[in-house]
């Protein structure tokens, strides 16, 4: 990664991580998730307000690493707005960017290509992940906790 890569990743993180976008509780979401990362402690949840396959609204709250809340608040702003099926798109590609799968250069990731740095920190990877766990599980109207330990399984719209 080169010096000014590395000085947008970090300059994004702390952004987000000083003020997350769609932080807090909706009143009366449609599909909600949580999610655990037992490495680190990193905990999230997930609400979301679903019309028919569009993500009409979207909140997290929680508490984690600046790589959780950054790539959380980033995932809001991604799919806020957007089908369902786009949101389970993003989350393939940046799961498939982050560990190497796929090269940043060639994702569909938009401003979410920021955080490729991650793959520089493979214990990081789950941190970056949590978020969009929790948000595979919301959408998949699955009320178990996401575990980073668990993997998100392919029927969910992840790659296991």
């Amino acid at each position: 990664m080169s010096s000014v890569e590395n000085d947008l990743y970090q300059e994004v993180v702390m952004e987000h991580k000083r003020a997350p976008r769609n932080f807090g509780h909706l009143d009366s979401p449609s599909h909600q998730a949580q999610g655990t990362n037992p490495s680190c402690g990193d905990r999230v949840a997930v609400e979301l307000l679903l019309d028919g396959n569009t993500v009409q609204d979207i909140r997290f709250s929680g508490q984690g690493c600046a790589i959780c809340m950054a790539s959380t608040s980033m995932m809001t702003e991604a799919v806020k707005g957007q089908d369902v099926a786009l949101a389970q798109e993003l989350q393939q590609h940046f799961r498939a960017v982050l560990t190497g799968e796929e090269d940043p250069e060639e994702a569909p990731l938009g401003k979410l290509v920021s955080l490729a740095g991650v793959r520089q920190y493979p214990s990081r990877i789950k941190c970056a992940l949590l978020g969009w766990h929790a948000l595979m599980h919301a959408i998949a109207g699955n009320q178990e906790a996401a575990n980073t330990e668990d993997g998100i399984p392919a029927t969910e719209g992840g790659v296991a």
